[in-house]
């Protein structure tokens, strides 16, 4: 929350009416641009912004990906202020969720079910005969439903 606080001059300097969205969560930055020189720009104005704060971008945590229907064209190399390069993916995980880049936004449910499967099975070892059938029955609803609200809040 700290973190936003004083990053905020910086997201109030975006202007959502022409496509430059800023999204700060905890003390991640997720930069959204209609062209890679915006983007470039917006690097730029990010790096100033936390210089002044006494931050720094960790670069080797950074990437770029390319949504739309230019996606697979080759861009320019984006680099920061110090000169390192930020590369192109075409898979990245933001916050637990895995975005991929074709042509239209779309985000992979792939590692949340496995994690679903994983908790699942964690539970029935834990808990296996021993236990009632109303106990297991109470943790697998409440794990389907986390599961299910995790889903539901990817597809909206």
């Amino acid at each position: 929350m700290l973190f936003a606080v004083y990053v905020d001059e910086l997201a109030i300097s975006c202007d959502c009416t022409h496509g430059v969205y800023l999204v700060l969560y905890a003390d991640d930055i997720l930069l959204l641009l209609p062209t890679v020189t915006e983007l470039q720009n917006m690097l730029y104005n990010c790096e100033r912004e936390l210089d002044a704060l006494d931050l720094v971008i960790n670069v080797k945590k950074s990437c770029c990906m390319r949504i739309g229907q230019r996606f697979n064209a080759k861009c320019q190399c984006l680099h920061s202020l110090t000169g390192a390069f930020l590369p192109w993916l075409s898979e990245i995980k933001y916050l637990g969720v895995h975005i991929l880049e074709p042509k239209n936004f779309r985000v992979s449910t792939v590692q949340p079910r496995r994690s679903f499967y994983r908790a699942a099975n964690a539970i029935f070892g834990r808990v296996g005969r021993a236990s009632s059938e109303e106990v297991v029955l109470h943790l697998m609803i409440k794990s389907v439903y986390q599961f299910c609200y995790m889903v539901l809040k990817l597809a909206l």
